[in-house]
């Protein structure tokens, strides 16, 4: 019965593997020579004109690994900091935008309500009664309220989702570039710092009082009650730091009409990509990994140096890249606590 039993079908030697004796010139030639990585080290092993087929760098790179030879490079983690922040005093300049705590409605369902004011004059755009925080239902809600009531020119946030994503490139979310594309800039308050968000906050506590005690059974009763706070808090509240008028006596729709996205044009860049749903662009048949927050997006690409290339969102350079790893290198955050977004003259 044992000579009935199967065998392995693993090959006695693979047809493609790399001779026992390439593999040790190759970590001679790196303990020889420290500082080489891959691509000198092949060029050295076709310069020296051996027999075999020379290995491709690729194939020296994974024996180098093997071998424990290479030294990878921590690559650099985004750590949120905030932005500059600004303190308007005409309507539409600053908006306001967060998710209010989630509370537990009567059939044992959470609610999060997505809120967003004026910063100038206190105005409640929206409350919506949600039940989850991903971003597509924030997409609705904000073209929603884009069609009525105009653009901002900038929307203050935190740091969470969907208004933030802690890896992607410069903390960017889908939502924080939709927000670049129809030119509204981006403020974020530092994380732990609430107070920098402190009038929105301040709604909350008044909506929290009014609005979700007793909480309703469900969101569409819930959201009835919304509808009438934000009446309430609009028409008829008087505000103390408004000198006790009505957040709706001061302010006006936004002379920035919503009409979609506008398109994107590079004429300084050599070329221009679009950005695969995998978050990549392709050079030269290689892809060039860069975030799928960009998933769609057009950007430019332009040579600034001998095998190096700048990839740049609209007014914005996300970072360099050279033909030979294509990968890309983040520089200086454009969104950091130092920069604000670059705007037309």
């Amino acid at each position: 019965m044992h000579g009935l039993t199967d065998r392995s079908r693993r090959p006695y030697r693979q047809a493609h593997q790399l001779p026992l004796q390439i593999e040790k010139l190759i970590v001679t030639l790196k303990k020889e020579y420290p500082s080489w990585g891959a691509p000198k080290i092949r060029e050295r092993l076709r310069r020296q004109a051996i027999s075999v087929h020379c290995p491709a760098i690729s194939t020296v790179h994974a024996v180098l690994d093997r071998y424990g030879l290479v030294t990878r490079r921590r690559r650099r983690r985004y750590k949120a900091e905030g932005t500059a922040l600004s303190w308007p005093v005409a309507p539409n300049a600053l908006w306001c935008a967060d998710y209010k705590g989630e509370f537990m409605l009567a059939n044992r369902s959470y609610c999060y309500p997505l809120t967003v004011t004026d910063f100038a004059s206190r105005y409640l755009l929206t409350c919506e009664a949600l039940s989850t925080t991903r971003e597509t239902y924030a997409f609705t809600v904000f073209e929603r309220t884009f069609q009525e009531l105009g653009l901002p020119q900038a929307i203050r946030t935190d740091n969470g989702l969907p208004f933030s994503s802690p890896n992607a490139l410069y903390g960017l979310s889908r939502l924080s570039v939709w927000w670049l594309r129809l030119g509204i800039r981006l403020e974020r308050i530092k994380p732990g710092h609430p107070e920098q968000n402190g009038r929105h906050e301040r709604m909350h506590l008044t909506l929290k009082t009014d609005a979700t005690k007793p909480a309703a059974h469900n969101v569409l009763p819930q959201q009835a009650r919304f509808d009438a706070f934000l009446h309430r808090y609009n028409q008829e509240r008087p505000h103390q730091a408004l000198d006790m008028k009505m957040p709706g006596e001061l302010y006006a729709a936004s002379a920035r009409v919503y009409r979609g996205l506008p398109t994107v044009d590079y004429p300084f860049h050599d070329w221009t990509a679009t950005v695969t749903h995998c978050g990549r662009i392709c050079f030269k048949k290689r892809k060039v990994n860069l975030s799928q927050v960009f998933a769609g997006q057009d950007v430019g690409v332009k040579q600034v140096s001998d095998r190096i290339w700048l990839v740049s969102f609209m007014d914005y350079d996300l970072g360099y890249f050279d033909d030979e790893t294509c990968r890309l290198e983040p520089i200086e955050n454009p969104f950091g606590p130092k920069v604000l977004p670059m705007c037309p003259e």
